[in-house]
């Protein structure tokens, strides 16, 4: 299989179908599309046992690591069994035709295909101000002082090589600042990155992103990434 699509759900029962439904059509190359729920009680499941009459390839998977979204993620990751592996979000804020896109790079041999908000093409429409600066910050200071060869650093729609993500070693024990690190991995252990633009539209009534909780997590591997570039300059 060329495709798999990981999608960490919390009760998403109000946006779940609609989300699908979009997939599905936007998506044409032969693909599976992963639900990792974290409970029994998530109103994610019963929307999904629907639609999977329409589209068997619609696997309801639960989290085998425990909860949150890093177990979840982790879950996906290992249970996928695509030659690519694209993280996307249950809430509507990604426009699965990107991935169309991704796929494009991704068979063009890049390990990492980023959706980037942040280059030529790219938008955000929405969301915590707070987040918007410091994501965007994050993106273009990576850039520019260490080379990443993206805009966004932060975004966890992403896609992977099955290649790379055997290769790799998760660390992170937050959430999704997993995009990050594994991004500036696959740039420092020589793996290929690129980004394709993306809109990213904000429709939550309430901001699950706390920024006390989970900015250090995301400085960790901001600052990796720093002290692994200077490590790598010559010595004078």
């Amino acid at each position: 299989m060329q495709l798999s699509i990981v999608m960490p759900v919390y009760n998403e029962g109000n946006v779940i179908e609609e989300t699908l439904k979009r997939v599905e059509s936007a998506i044409k190359i032969p693909h599976e599309l992963l639900i990792i729920y974290d409970m029994d009680e998530d109103t994610t499941i019963d929307p999904v046992k629907k639609i999977q009459k329409k589209y068997p390839h619609i696997k309801l998977i639960k989290n085998i690591y425990g909860t949150g979204a890093l177990n979840a993620l982790k879950t996906g990751l290992i249970k996928a069994k695509g030659e690519a592996v694209c993280i996307m979000m249950a809430d509507l804020t990604d426009d699965p035709q990107v991935l169309n896109k991704m796929m494009a790079k991704f068979n063009k041999g890049f390990d990492v295909v980023a959706a980037s908000r942040y280059m030529k093409g790219g938008h955000q429409i929405g969301g915590p101000f707070i987040k918007q600066i410091l994501s965007r910050v994050a993106g273009v200071s990576l850039h520019y002082l260490v080379g990443l060869p993206i805009h966004d650093a932060t975004n966890s729609f992403r896609l992977y090589s099955k290649k790379f993500l055997e290769k790799v070693k998760i660390e992170s024990d937050g959430g999704f600042e997993l995009a990050l690190e594994l991004t500036v991995k696959a740039h420092f252990g020589g793996y290929k990155v690129t980004e394709v633009p993306t809109t990213w539209t904000y429709l939550a009534k309430e901001s699950r992103f706390y920024l006390a909780k989970w900015l250090p997590k995301y400085l960790k591997w901001y600052f990796w990434a720093i002290r692994k570039k200077l490590s790598g300059l010559p010595k004078n």
